[in-house]
Order: C-alpha cells, then sequence, then structure tokens
C-alpha cells in the first residue's frame, strides 16, 4: 500500500456511557483510550485503521486489568496519585487550521486538581499530546512524577502467533546511544529484554542524546515513534512483562519529565502546561516512522512560526580559532562568497579585544562589539556582507554571564545554585522575571542594533546546571521546569518579533536538539563533532530525529579537515543544512581545485537539492550506526514527495573493504525513467525505475573515507 502523509484522514470517535471510549483516528493509525475504575486508561493501538471496538461484542482493545499502570499519563502530586480517583467531566473537539483538537476533561476532587488531556491530530500517523494541571486548591500544589503519555502498549498473545519463538525476539528499542559531547546522533537497536529497560537524558546523564525512541514489533512489523519535545530532564522506561513459559507477553511504557523533587510547585489557581509528546504508530520500516513524524512536525509543529525558505541558506562563518580582525574577517567573507555561502556568521568573541578570542566564554554577558577590534563597528562588516550579497549574523549565548563582564558583576543575585548551595558558573536563573526580562531584551536589542538577517543561540554549560533548586512560597523546588519553560519564552517570543530573522540554535554542540526548542528556530546545530567518520553517522543518526532541512551540519572547521575526502565532507552537508568555514588561512594561496567542487556542489545543493529538501521523504539504507561501522559504508537517500527527484549518498567508514555496492533506492516511481547522475565522474545514464529499484545500483568507491553522491531526476 502505498504509504502518504500528507493531510488525512482525521476522526475522533468518542462514545459515552459509564465507561467512556476516545477513539482517536489519523491516516491509519489509531490508539484508543478508556476512561474506568477512575482513570484514563490506555487501551491499545492499531495500524490499519480500524477502531478497537470493530467487533462491538468481543472488543479488540488491550485488557487493561493486567497492567499495575494502565494509566495513560502518571501524575502524583504532594506524594498522592492524580492519576487514579478521577471524576471524568467533559469530552471536546475543535478543529484548528485543517486539524482536529481533542480535549479530555478530569478531575481529582481530593486535591482539587483539574487535569485537561490535550490530543491534536493531523492526518499524520503521529499526534500530539500534552496535559494541562489546574490547581482549583488555595494552596500549592507540588508535582512530584509526571509522565506525559504512559500505559499499555500491547498484549500478544504468543499461541495465536508463534508460541515456540524466544520472546526476547519480538521487540527491538531504538534510540541514541550517546549522551555524551560529541557522541550526538548515535542511534542503534537493542534487543528489549524482560523486566525493565529505561534511558535518559540531561538530568541524570549528559545533555546530547536526543529525546525520541522508536519500539519495533519484530513479530508483527510495526513501530511505535515517540519524541518528548523538552530540553529538561526526561526518562523513557519500557516494561516488558514476560517468561519463556509464559502464555503471553504484556508491554507498557512511561514517557517522564526528570529532575530533583518537586518537579514544579503549581500556585492556587495556576495552570501548568506539561512537555508535549509527539507520537504515532505505523506499519512498516524505520523510515516510514520517520517520514510520517517529519510529516507531522513539518505540517503542524514547525510550519506556523518560520518562513520555509530560510531554514536552507548556504551558511558560513569564523570564529574564536581565528584571528578576528576587520581584514581578516573580509577575507574570509569573500573566500566565503566564492564557496557559494549565503550568510555569514561571526561567532564567539566578537565581544573580546584584540588577541583575547579565546577568553570568549568568560567575556559573554556584555553584548557590545569591542571598539579597538571593531573602530568603524560591527556595521562596516555587515555592510560588507550586504555589499557582497550576503547575509549578516552574530553569535549570542544570552542565559550565561562571564566573569569578566559588568553584567556579572552588576546582578549576582540572578545566578543559580545547584543543590549543595553552591552558586552554578554564571548561569542565568530564569525564572526570576527580570532575568528573563533582560535577556529578551538585550537579544532584542542585539538583533536590532546590529540589523541580523541571522541570530545564532549558544548554550555552553554542563547539564547539571540547568537543575537549580530554591523555595517557592516556602517549598522547595527543582527550578529546572521553570528555566526550559522559560527559555522557550524567551525564543518564541523573539521569533515572534523578528519573523524574518533567521534563528539558529545551538548548545555546545547538540545539546538542546529536542522539537520543544527546535521549533523556536528555523535550523538547529546538533554536533560540534566534525571529524568523520563520526560526523557522517551524525548525520545518518540525527536524520532519524528531525527533518533533515532542521540539521546543521559543517564543512571545514572544527578540525574536520583531518581525516577524509572533500566530497565526503562536502555531501555529508548536503544530507542536511550547510554551513561551510574558512578553507585556508588569511593571504593563503586558495586552491582552486578545491573551490571548483565546493562551488559545483554548493550550486548543486542550491539548484537540485534544496527545492525538494523541505517536504523530502528520507531514507536510511544503514539506520543502526553500530551496524553502519561494522559495514564500513553507510547509505542516506532523499527523494521528492512527486518522486521525480531524489539523491542517494554512499559513505565508506574506516576499514572499507573495496568491492562494488549494492544499493537499492526506495524513493523513485518503478513507472518512471531516470536521468541518473554519478557525481565523482559527472556522468549520466537513463534507467528505468523499475530497474533502479528492482535490481539496484553498483557503486564502486576504492578507499576508505571517501563517497559518491548519485542525482536522480525523471525524464
Amino acid at each position: 500500500m502505498k504509504k502518504e502523509f500528507e493531510k488525512n484522514y482525521i476522526n475522533v470517535f468518542y462514545q459515552p456511557g459509564d465507561e467512556p471510549v476516545f477513539c482517536y483516528r489519523t491516516g491509519l493509525t489509531v490508539y484508543e483510550e478508556t476512561f474506568k475504575q477512575g482513570a484514563l486508561m490506555a487501551s491499545g493501538w492499531n495500524t490499519a485503521g480500524y477502531p478497537l471496538n470493530v467487533l462491538s461484542n468481543c472488543n479488540s482493545r488491550i485488557d487493561t486489568d493486567r497492567f499495575d499502570e494502565p494509566q495513560s499519563f502518571n501524575l502524583v502530586i504532594d506524594g498522592e496519585y492524580c492519576d487514579m480517583g478521577l471524576t471524568f467531566v467533559s469530552f471536546e473537539t475543535e478543529k484548528e487550521d485543517g486539524n482536529t483538537h481533542a480535549i479530555v476533561t478530569l478531575r481529582c476532587e481530593f486535591k482539587k486538581i483539574t487535569v485537561k488531556v490535550h490530543t491534536l491530530l493531523d492526518g499524520s500517523p503521529v499526534f500530539s499530546r500534552w496535559l494541562e494541571v489546574i490547581n482549583n486548591s488555595d494552596a500549592s500544589a507540588a508535582i512530584s512524577e509526571l509522565s506525559v503519555m504512559s500505559g499499555g502498549i500491547e498484549i500478544i498473545d504468543r499461541n495465536r502467533v508463534t508460541y515456540a519463538k524466544n520472546p526476547e525476539e519480538y521487540y527491538s528499542l531504538g534510540y541514541m546511544d550517546g549522551a555524551n559531547w560529541g557522541h550526538e546522533g548515535d542511534f542503534s537497536w537493542h534487543p528489549l529484554t524482560a523486566d525493565e529497560h529505561s534511558f535518559s537524558g540531561r538530568f541524570t546523564r549528559e545533555r546530547y542524546r536526543h529525546p525520541m525512541f522508536m519500539l519495533k514489533n519484530n513479530l508483527l512489523g510495526t513501530i511505535l515513534i515517540g519524541q518528548l519535545g523538552w530540553s529538561g530532564g526526561y526518562k523513557f522506561s519500557f516494561d516488558y512483562n514476560t517468561y519463556p513459559d509464559q502464555a503471553d507477553t504484556r508491554l507498557s511504557f512511561k514517557m517522564a519529565v526528570d529532575s530533583y523533587k518537586p518537579l514544579k510547585v503549581v500556585d492556587a489557581g495556576e495552570v501548568y502546561t506539561s512537555p508535549v509528546v509527539y507520537i504515532g504508530m505505523v506499519s512498516g520500516d524505520h523510515d516510514d516512522a520517520v517520514n510520517g513524524m517529519n510529516a507531522h512536525l513539518r505540517n503542524t509543529v514547525f510550519k506556523a512560526t518560520e518562513k520555509v525558505t530560510n531554514a536552507c541558506l548556504v551558511g558560513s562563518g569564523m570564529g574564536a580559532e581565528h584571528d578576528m580582525n576587520v581584514d581578516t574577517t573580509k577575507q574570509f567573507i569573500d573566500q566565503m562568497v566564492r564557496a557559494g555561502a549565503e550568510i555569514f556568521i561571526i561567532d564567539a568573541g566578537w565581544y573580546c579585544p584584540p588577541a583575547k578570542e579565546m577568553e570568549w566564554g568568560p567575556r559573554t554577558g556584555d553584548w557590545y562589539y569591542d571598539k579597538d577590534r571593531y573602530p568603524n563597528g560591527l556595521k562596516e562588516i555587515s555592510d560588507y556582507c550586504h555589499e557582497k550579497g550576503i547575509k549578516f549574523a552574530l553569535w549570542c549565548e544570552v542565559e550565561r554571564m562571564g566573569h569578566y563582564t559588568n553584567a556579572y558583576k552588576e546582578h549576582p543575585e540572578w545566578f543559580t545554585t545547584n543543590i549543595k548551595g553552591e552558586l552554578q558558573d554564571g548561569y542565568l536563573d530564569l525564572s526570576i522575571p527580570e532575568a528573563l526580562e533582560w535577556a529578551e531584551a538585550e537579544a532584542a536589542r542585539v538583533i536590532t542594533e546590529y540589523n541580523l538577517d541571522l541570530y545564532r543561540v549558544d548554550y555552553n554549560t554542563g547539564a547539571h546546571a540547568l537543575f537549580h533548586v530554591n523555595e517557592t512560597a516556602g517549598r522547595r523546588e527543582c527550578k529546572s521546569v521553570k528555566q526550559v519553560e522559560n527559555f522557550f519564552k524567551l525564543y518564541n517570543n523573539l521569533k515572534k518579533r523578528f519573523p524574518d530573522v533567521v534563528f539558529e540554535n545551538c548548545a555546545g554542540g547538540g545539546g538542546r536538539t529536542d522539537i520543544g526548542m527546535v521549533s523556536n528556530f528555523n535550523h538547529t546545530w546538533v554536533t560540534d563533532w566534525q571529524v568523520p567518520p563520526r560526523s557522517v553517522l551524525i548525520t545518518n543518526g540525527f536524520t532519524m530525529a528531525l527533518p533533515p532541512e532542521r540539521v546543521d551540519r559543517l564543512v571545514a572547521g572544527m578540525g574536520c579537515h583531518t581525516y577524509a575526502s572533500l566530497d565526503l565532507h562536502m555531501r555529508n552537508a548536503m544530507f542536511g543544512h550547510i554551513s561551510l568555514n574558512v578553507f585556508g588561512p588569511r593571504d593563503a594561496e586558495m586552491n582552486p581545485q578545491v573551490f571548483e567542487f565546493i562551488r559545483h556542489s554548493t550550486d548543486l545543493y542550491k539548484n537540485f537539492i534544496r527545492p525538494i529538501i523541505p517536504t523530502s521523504k528520507i531514507y536510511h539504507h544503514t539506520p543502526d550506526c553500530k551496524e553502519a561501522l561494522r559495514l564500513g559504508r553507510a547509505v542516506l537517500e532523499l527523494a521528492s514527495e512527486d518522486m521525480t527527484k531524489g539523491i542517494l549518498g554512499v559513505f565508506t567508514l574506516c576499514c572499507h573493504v573495496e568491492e562494488p555496492i549494492t544499493v537499492y533506492p526506495k524513493g523513485l516511481d518503478v513507472s518512471k525513467n531516470y536521468r541518473v547522475f554519478f557525481d565523482n565522474t559527472r556522468t549520466s545514464a537513463i534507467v528505468s525505475g523499475y530497474e533502479l529499484m528492482n535490481s539496484g545500483i553498483r557503486i564502486s568507491i576504492p578507499s576508505s573515507l571517501s563517497s559518491e553522491l548519485i542525482t536522480f531526476e525523471a525524464e
């Protein structure tokens, strides 16, 4: 069956009664919940479009009595559960831009808490889910546990499927293995073994693991994909209840917010809105799940906040690793224009005195250019960029103040302290209204005063800095939830105030790539590790999590030139949003062979790839990074929605064995003929889509850390 993820069938089938049922249908994806025994309970999934009660007298919902925690969300307030013992209040739906927004309202009488369960459906196989917690009491309420989504996923009757097969082979769980800097996007599959399997980020691990999972049912051919739009701590847990001699298997999960307790103190009368979960189930492979997620993000989450064309401009820049004086900067601008760049970013260090660029960290906070470095002001650089036909941009880290700055000395009360009471290193407590107001005002001033076309945000702290503790109304509270809420608010406000400015997100690399953050930005710097082969695996893995046009990839700079061929560097970036760095020091003769290939590639990106990438389907022929390393190659493919154009990238990794590689393109139409262009030789042939997809295309790459790029265009 042709899998289309455009706007599609949307329906919420509500069955009132003593045990009301809520059947959410979006495309062919079906998810049901039932309110019974005082709780909203997860009641099962279906990927064939059928409501689970299609047999009215023998419904096929999962038996919630088989689960100890069947609730579709978990909420504990003041040490007391508020996800059971509830009263059903109402159900309503409304249309929003062609989408359906459903709200189930529940009440916890003994805590005087109202919970609203929100579901947004757009016809893709993925939907958005979030909670509102309303404190109707006269006292504050402390949330100590919160899983935005949870409950039973499915029960498998082993007698119906295959009793002999080992139940520990039924499921594979995919997620990013690496939580540390430089290991972003390290996606791998893991066998789901009996008992509980969990992974986490930011609170009990470092901050570079993207909050997503894919759960593959190896027996039944489905994949459940989920992401949490949250830049704070999280923990995903999967409870697999099975034994070799057990007649069935039971699987449940939790997508939890994590930090010191309480997570959040909700004042009397306050409405707390949880992070958003993005989740759906498909029949198919990992790319069906990825493209379904991308469709939901593009159609519903991202589209309202930006102009799509901004996401794919070829970026470039220079920072503190170079001499940043005016003459050097102008020469590097000339270099980037020659290479085909469309934006030039002056990175960290523009506010530092000459020869002090590498003190960029301790000098953050006073966001004024250094007059000795730029005697004619930054306008001289901005004007030079615009004269050359490219846009001008600056780096900023408005959430942090270095020790050298006046801002740091003027506001000692604005800095966070950890749970031991120790001062964190210049990290602004954005739960303080004055600090938040200052941060937004400074960012707006920098954008306005320096006439920026792009504003680059950074965030250089350890994960621990986020989890600061303070008192609220006489109660201790971990401030990470308020901190994250407020920096979402900060950048959301800025994006609304400056809709024509491109906003680029970075966090010491890929330390804040979740959808909640990315939704306020045009694209995201997913790593500071640019050296192959890991840089290729990062592209491979991160395009499993975010649409490719959101994923920044760098050519030159950050040491990437130390390993691999020039073609691998360039083509790796062409499967995301391209950024360029300097290709040679000031006054050095530029190699024309380098610039011919770079300009050829940026022109190919602009003219062929950029028109299709914002709506493209992506195919990961080597999704598991560990398996790609074992094979010695990574293969990526992008295809236009109408299957008239596509690109295929084959990247050899370390210890590549020299032999032809056969790749079977996935995004083509068997009824069409294609001009197939081989970029290494710049030759082409006409081949039918049927032959390409069924016989494959043989590619010979003679060495490790090299590549081939192939384009397809229908005749």
